[in-house]
């Protein structure tokens, strides 16, 4: 029993051993790539929506259409402060549609949350806003910069991975 805690304990030491070996990668790649980085970021500055689901609260026709549509905003902001209201036209409809749902499950979820106070509510597919990024807070950004200050001194080839902006 005793010889095979050893023959345990010598491979995962060989496993370990052999996992924190370190190498260099050469990455090569078609100029065409950061053309079409490029390319994608000019789009999604242009059109920031993705497609996605909200949960359709109201939707109504007339004069008094757009009125009331503000009110019943209004209403839903002050109950559920967490999910932004859009008001939307579509002739001759206006609707109210809440919430930036990424899977029908989620925006399901949220429906059962809100239907005692809107019983005619219902999922539908959308284009959605995208959602925030937490912002780096300065402590962050000063990890961030010891990194890239330890990158310089042992030389390491940065990937590409170490250049793309998140906006």
């Amino acid at each position: 029993m005793k010889k095979i805690i050893f023959l345990f304990i010598c491979l995962s030491m060989n496993c370990f051993a052999f996992s924190q070996q370190q190498g260099n990668l050469h990455l090569v790649q078609d100029s065409k790539i950061d053309s079409l980085v490029n390319l994608h970021r000019k789009i999604r500055q242009r059109d920031s929506k993705i497609d996605g689901f909200r949960v359709q609260i109201f939707m109504e026709s007339g004069n008094e259409a757009v009125d009331r549509a503000q009110k019943v905003s209004d209403e839903f902001l002050h109950v559920f402060p967490e999910i932004q209201p859009y008001i939307s036209f579509g002739q001759p409809y206006y609707r109210i549609r809440v919430g930036n749902f990424r899977d029908r499950l989620e925006a399901e979820g949220y429906l059962k949350r809100i239907q005692t106070k809107y019983p005619q509510a219902f999922v539908i597919s959308d284009r959605i806003e995208l959602p925030k990024l937490a912002s780096f807070s300065e402590n962050i950004e000063d990890e961030i910069l010891f990194e890239e200050n330890s990158l310089e001194q042992t030389n390491e080839t940065p990937s590409i991975y170490d250049f793309i902006e998140i906006e």
